[in-house]
């Protein structure tokens, strides 16, 4: 298990949990810390007590997804991005837009603070980005997800975003 390095007062405590690469020693100081550019990584230039070496790391906080059978994997943008390029299949959506939503989808889902996620709330998190991209691609998306039985369904669902566009709708 990995624990978090403190600094405090100037002065940066050690890091347990993490051997030295060179002489295995358990501890480490940080000699310098960098985040990436969308903070997703944090780089760290760590030095052994023991050995003198220095090394670096690349940290990031793990996001675990649940599947419906119980079984657990790592959170994958590349998951994501299969899913929506299914559902966007013959629509005018680009790779760079595709990559865009798998990122906005990994930020909305570290924003609420959890570490496991289930895929329910996977596909929730992919709704709203991949309506304002493609709406065509969101109600195929939305078919799958939401397992749509009829084209009650659907009407439905054509209908809460026309509604939600303002259109005029036919009164029952």
């Amino acid at each position: 298990m990995c624990c978090v390095n403190f600094v405090a007062g100037g002065r940066s405590r050690y890091f347990s949990g993490m051997h030295c690469p060179f002489c295995r020693f358990p501890d480490s100081r940080v000699v310098d810390t960098r985040t990436s550019d969308d903070g997703a990584v944090v780089r760290r230039r760590r030095e052994c007590p023991n050995c003198k070496r220095r090394f670096t790391t690349l940290e990031t906080a793990a996001l675990v997804v649940v599947k419906r059978s119980g079984a657990m994997e790592p959170f994958s943008r590349e998951k994501v991005i299969d899913g929506v390029r299914k559902a966007s299949s013959g629509r005018p959506v680009t790779a760079d837009q595709l990559a865009l939503l798998a990122q906005q989808v990994e930020e909305s889902i570290r924003a609420n603070g959890g570490s496991m996620i289930t895929t329910d709330e996977v596909g929730k998190a992919i709704l709203e980005p991949l309506r304002k991209l493609d709406e065509v691609a969101y109600l195929r998306f939305a078919s799958v997800y939401s397992n749509f039985d009829s084209l009650d369904d659907f009407e439905k669902l054509i209908y809460q975003l026309k509604a939600d566009q303002g259109q005029n709708l036919p009164h029952d």
